[in-house]
């Protein structure tokens, strides 16, 4: 069980250090993914006895379930701070007329000029 809690305090400290959306996805696989640590604990089950695996099982379930509410947290962070910034930088002057939109296109008869002199 120490090594669930170690497990859920790195993984709480990788989460909150990434600053960037590449940098969480990056703790994300490294957490939850193929190859991730929770996913090798959830591997080891089942060679537990069946009460063993019962209590392990409900402990890891429950990480994973912290882990990912942590990352969906900081994602929403991310992606909203990302947004500001991006809607900081892009400002447009409202009281200023809309570009016109052209609409249609020239008829192909006016567009040849050869079939107009007939």
């Amino acid at each position: 069980m120490t090594d669930l809690a170690s497990l859920n305090s790195h993984a709480l400290s990788a989460i909150d250090a990434a600053a960037t959306l590449d940098a969480l996805e990056a703790v994300r696989i490294d957490l939850l993914g193929k190859q991730g640590s929770i996913s090798a604990l959830l591997k080891t089950l089942g060679q537990m006895s069946p009460e063993e695996r019962q209590t392990t099982g409900a402990a890891i379930n429950s990480l994973r379930e912290a882990v990912t509410a942590a990352i969906g947290t900081k994602k929403a962070a991310l992606e909203t701070a990302a947004l500001d910034a991006r809607l900081a930088t892009e400002r447009q002057d409202m009281s200023l007329p809309a570009p016109e939109i052209a609409t249609g296109s020239v008829h192909p008869v006016e567009n040849n000029p050869k079939a107009t002199k007939t």
